[in-house]
């Protein structure tokens, strides 16, 4: 007999299952995160008891599935070149052979032009799937047309059955398998709509099995919900072994891939993107990208050096203090953490003299990048300051280092890496901790290298 159709509430951050609504997950904490789901009940069997024999597995046993670890094979040649080296960079080196990649993103910024571009350079030794879920064959093509990619390699599919799709991977037998998206895949034993918890969860799993056992390297392109998380449960990126956030402002033409989960790699790599008519072009050089256009001799700008990974990057941080026309002042961040920004501006008015009070200020990082190092803290205390006195700060100058509540310096990591990258970017003068300077060689640079242990001496150095 057929199963009764019943209704359950799902928790779309961890999975959690219930039979009623609640504000509040018990599993996870998170409020307003439960979904409605109607599914088919299974029939209940005339014996409820089944005995531990009945239960367990009988499948046969294969000695070749158990290996020792000296016989795996673990050489280079286990991944995959993409073309892009930006790409291969935030994967680790290149795409693992047999791992899954969760692609997520704001609609429209560019995943499905990034994963069909290296379509070209991956078709020309490996045989590629594309399965579209979201398009059909033809509208692929017209995209693949503007892109350039012309591989004979490349096999495209517009199906959103899993299962066929499986089949289809299975005749195949593709090295690299393209799912565009996973919110439009469905399973034919899940009875909810495409795009439910319950049908993301199920068919990630199916193409995690897959990607295992058929040592297939699988992408899956991922939306994201309105706060910035992919759409789906928080367990689905416990799945993958690779999550990659693909961000940027959308009326800008420079975007940024950032890896916040990867098994085969760091997760601290960035590549950066530049999106033009013809698809996405590396921008090499980034420090350049976000410098241009830096006004010169205006008050509020500090360029500080940030750390990528192992790489350092030049990035311009603007701020600008203002009287306030409310009771309360505002307080306003972007590309930079709004909590810290209240810690820098409350140890300025403790321990530097100066009063925001009735001030309202606002930070900017320009260029859309995302700031969390606490080397930031000091350029954007020199921005702040220099935009509350109206004073400019030179445009030579340079500066990385951490406030403690105190007002003093602390040291930083890569500071060599970060002066190389100064110099050659035509910075003369460098404001760094004093404590970084222990076992520097300043000689070996072809600029200013001044030490400082509190935010006064820095003020008086910039003539604040």
């Amino acid at each position: 007999m057929a199963g009764k159709i019943k209704t359950v509430f799902v928790c779309n951050q961890c999975g959690f299952e219930t039979p009623k609504w609640y504000g509040k997950c018990p599993e996870c904490g998170e409020w307003n995160s439960f979904v409605e789901e109607t599914r088919s009940a299974a029939p209940v069997k005339s014996s409820s008891l089944v005995s531990a024999r009945q239960a367990l597995p009988t499948v046969s046993y294969d000695a070749g599935s158990v290996s020792q670890l000296a016989a795996v094979d673990s050489s280079e040649d286990q991944r995959y070149r993409t073309g892009l080296h930006e790409f291969d960079r935030v994967l680790g080196g290149g795409l693992v052979r047999g791992s899954l990649v969760l692609l997520g993103g704001d609609p429209g910024i560019g995943k499905s032009t990034l994963l069909l571009q290296i379509c070209q350079q991956l078709g020309q030794d490996l045989k590629v799937l594309y399965v579209s879920g979201e398009e059909s064959r033809a509208q692929v093509k017209l995209r693949a047309n503007r892109l350039g990619v012309v591989t004979p390699n490349l096999l495209l599919m517009a199906h959103t059955d899993i299962e066929y799709v499986v089949s289809a991977i299975q005749a195949n037998k593709p090295e690299v398998v393209i799912v565009d998206s996973i919110q439009t895949m469905s399973a034919s034993h899940i009875n909810s709509s495409c795009g439910s918890v319950s049908q993301v969860k199920e068919c990630t799993q199916i193409l995690a099995r897959l990607a295992k056992d058929y040592n297939v390297s699988i992408f899956i392109v991922g939306h994201v919900n309105k706060d910035g998380a992919i759409a789906g449960p928080k367990v689905l990126e416990h799945i993958v072994d690779t999550v990659l956030y693909f961000e940027g402002e959308r009326n800008l033409f420079y975007r940024i891939l950032r890896a916040a989960k990867n098994r085969y790699g760091s997760t601290n790599e960035i590549g950066v993107f530049e999106m033009s008519g013809s698809g996405l072009c590396e921008v090499e050089n980034p420090s350049m990208m976000l410098l241009s256009g830096k006004p010169s001799g205006v008050s509020g700008t500090c360029v500080a050096c940030v750390m990528e990974g192992s790489r350092p990057i030049l990035a311009e941080i603007q701020a600008l203090v203002a009287k306030s026309n409310f009771g309360v002042p505002r307080r306003m961040s972007t590309g930079f953490d709004y909590n810290r920004a209240a810690l820098i501006i409350a140890v300025l008015e403790k321990r530097g003299g100066f009063f925001f009070g009735n001030l309202d200020a606002y930070i900017n990082v320009v260029g859309g990048l995302r700031l969390d190092e606490p080397a930031v803290d000091l350029p954007v205390a020199l921005a702040l300051i220099s935009s509350l006195l109206d004073r400019p700060i030179d445009d030579k100058i340079i500066a990385f280092g951490e406030i403690g509540l105190a007002g003093e310096l602390r040291s930083v990591t890569a500071v060599e890496q970060r002066l190389r990258e100064a110099e050659r970017m035509g910075f003369e003068r460098c404001i760094l901790p004093q404590s970084c300077l222990k076992g520097l060689k300043r000689e070996q640079f072809g600029m200013e290298i001044v030490g400082i242990r509190s935010i006064g001496e820095a003020f008086s150095y910039v003539k604040l």
